[in-house]
């Protein structure tokens, strides 16, 4: 593979020097912050060392770049401005260099994911001084779009506003085209007060506006909608890594949306005049009622793919343009993991194991919210303790994984077959081992406590932030404390990271506003090793693939059972647990996985919550046992 280009290094910058030749910053000055910034342990940006020593203000730093637009290259632009860094400018340029036909840098930074659009767009009409619109859903005037020939709106790249002081205000997904604000210019006969907006959302405007796309829309039938959903469905199945398809009906059209590890991704757009005709074809296949269109409903269809079935549990939620339906694929399993493989360090996968799992009696819950894997963990546990002594039997909505030799049972409220009915049999079957699929409500916490103070093991799932969350929740379901601190052994609390991808993965070095995010200090962090994806083919330009599962376990002790028969705080119970279980929480051993180079700090700060200070990363690793 063809390497990057190098980009020479030069002792300031573009903006600095500039703001040299205008003599609002000194060489004294710039030198003494490049000296502050090499003492830090981190880069820091060299315009916000300027600002924080108040020799330079932001507005200076505005009008000296709306000044010198044409002479400023948008890379270098970024890069000192901090919102990419250098390894990120020379991988976009590299992509550019291989692009046919060749695509504008700032596009590539987005579609690479190494810039978020409404980032680049804030950023360019905060500096530049343009307005910055979502023409997407605004009011345009037809007579105004109407002034510009049809055949200069094939770049998508520009769309009319509005008259204002005679000036067309015109918005553009790249504000610095200078061919486009001269065409636009020539011919409107007038001159271009330029605005920015995001290229998708100029596409959708002009593709509402234009006479053609209202003669060549798709026609709604049967056939068309058939097709359409399983194309949809099969797509998502091959791609392996959707977890949950949304169809969801917009202003002007049908937006498909696919969750791929964990967070949702375009996938396509169809008109607006088909949404009645796919959602008829899903409720056909889910068994819903068609006509019903003003009430929320639920279903559930078996779709099959190369011989092999797909369990879909089906939600259409009714909305003021329809009804948005979300598809959640249950893959029913065979292979299941071993507890080893589940991702849990060594020392608590230990501790886990032996004063939970081989526990003889007691409830274990696996909390978190939905799909950040606790079904896996469940069923990994179901795999440790099954064998041919021991009788297990389940409750599940719906049945996702199958094994041989437990009696497994999938909920249908349609036959009258609800927890409700299935728990009061579950405890008359002679059961050592009783999985509940969700503790949902009262009755249903009720039912595990009383099979677990009568000798019973328990496994089941919970809707909670994090372990504690388990405790106080129970509490506010009114189940007595007394019982909570008698038969609760474990909760162990999980979320699902996306991991850096392989292929593409570069070394990272944590900024001053990494280290503030996570409330540590670099001496708390020695010998970590962070990566960061820069984007490839293998990943989608992401720069994740796959995840990965962080834990929190706590094993309940006298000190904990004590704090909450006295109705200790959150926090006071938080606080017991952690000095007096060596429990590692969420978010330490989502810094102890960024250390090793596996997720991001990023994927911390999105999924983990933090209720209290980390310890040191080398305190963690102990804990963890490293």
């Amino acid at each position: 593979m063809k390497q990057p280009p190098t980009k020479p290094n030069r002792p300031y910058g573009e903006i600095v020097n500039l703001l040299l030749s205008k003599k609002l910053l000194t060489k004294k000055q710039v030198d003494h912050s490049h000296r502050i910034r090499d003492k830090l342990k981190t880069s820091q940006n060299i315009l916000e060392i300027l600002k924080e020593l108040k020799y330079i203000t932001d507005e200076q730093i505005h009008q000296t770049i709306r000044d010198n637009i044409l002479s400023l290259r948008i890379g270098d632009m970024l890069v000192e401005l901090g919102l990419i860094n250098e390894q990120d400018l020379l991988t976009a340029l590299h992509i550019q260099s291989q692009s046919k036909p060749k695509r504008k840098l700032g596009e590539v930074l987005v579609d690479s994911k190494l810039l978020e659009e409404k980032k680049l767009l804030n950023t360019l009409s905060l500096q530049l001084g343009y307005e910055y619109t979502d023409v997407e859903f605004a009011k345009i005037d037809e007579n105004i779009f109407r002034k510009i020939p049809l055949r200069h709106y094939e770049s998508r790249s520009f769309i009319p506003l509005r008259i204002q002081d005679n000036k067309a205000v015109v918005c553009f997904a790249d504000p610095l085209d200078n061919n486009a604000i001269r065409t636009v210019s020539n011919a409107m006969n007038m001159t271009v007060i330029p605005a920015i907006s995001s290229r998708k959302s100029i596409i959708t405007a002009i593709e509402r506006l234009l006479p053609t796309d209202k003669t060549n829309k798709t026609t709604p039938n049967d056939d068309n909608a058939v097709t359409i959903v399983n194309n949809i469905i099969t797509e998502a199945i091959e791609l392996q890594d959707v977890s949950d398809i949304h169809i969801e009906p917009l202003s002007d059209r049908v937006r498909i949306r696919f969750r791929t590890d964990g967070v949702l991704v375009s996938y396509k757009n169809f008109p607006i005049n088909i949404h009645a005709s796919l959602s008829s074809r899903i409720k056909v296949l889910c068994k819903a009622d068609i006509a019903e269109k003003r009430r929320h409903q639920d279903g559930r269809m078996l779709f099959v793919h190369k011989e092999s079935e797909m369990d879909l549990r089906v939600s259409f939620y009714v909305t003021v343009f329809g009804e948005k339906i979300v598809l959640r694929l249950l893959n029913r399993q065979s292979e299941l993991l071993n507890i080893d493989e589940l991702g849990m360090p060594r020392l608590i996968r230990k501790k886990f194991i032996n004063d939970a799992l081989d526990r003889p009696s007691g409830v274990i819950l696996i909390t978190g919210p939905t799909g950040s894997g606790k079904t896996t963990t469940v069923y990994s546990c179901i795999n440790y303790l099954n064998n041919s002594e021991t009788s297990i039997i389940t409750a599940e909505d719906p049945v996702e994984y199958v094994i041989e030799g437990i009696g497994q049972c999938s909920i249908d409220p349609k036959i009258n077959l609800t927890f409700e009915e299935t728990l009061r049999h579950i405890v008359r079957q002679d059961p050592d081992v009783v999985v509940i699929g969700e503790i949902r409500d009262r009755f249903s916490a009720e039912v595990a406590v009383q099979a677990a103070m009568t000798g019973h093991k328990i496994l089941t799932t919970f809707h909670t932030e994090d372990s504690i969350g388990g405790l106080l929740r129970l509490l506010n379901m009114n189940i007595d404390a007394f019982l909570i601190s008698s038969t609760v052994v474990c909760i162990v609390a999980q979320r699902l990271l996306r991991k850096i991808c392989p292929q593409c993965a570069m070394p990272y070095t944590l900024t001053p506003k990494d280290f503030l995010r996570l409330g540590m200090k670099p001496e708390h962090l020695e010998n970590a090793h962070f990566s960061k994806g820069t984007g490839c083919e293998f990943c989608r330009y992401t720069g994740y693939k796959g995840r990965i599962p962080v834990f929190e376990v706590l094993v309940l002790n006298e000190d904990v059972r004590d704090g909450l028969i006295q109705r200790r705080t959150s926090h006071q119970i938080r606080k017991i647990s952690i000095e007096s279980t060596n429990m590692v929480t969420l978010f330490e051993d989502g810094i102890y996985k960024a250390a090793a180079g596996i997720t991001t700090i990023d994927e911390i700060m999105r999924c983990l919550p933090r209720f209290s200070k980390p310890r040191k990363l080398e305190e963690i690793k102990r804990l963890a046992g490293e």
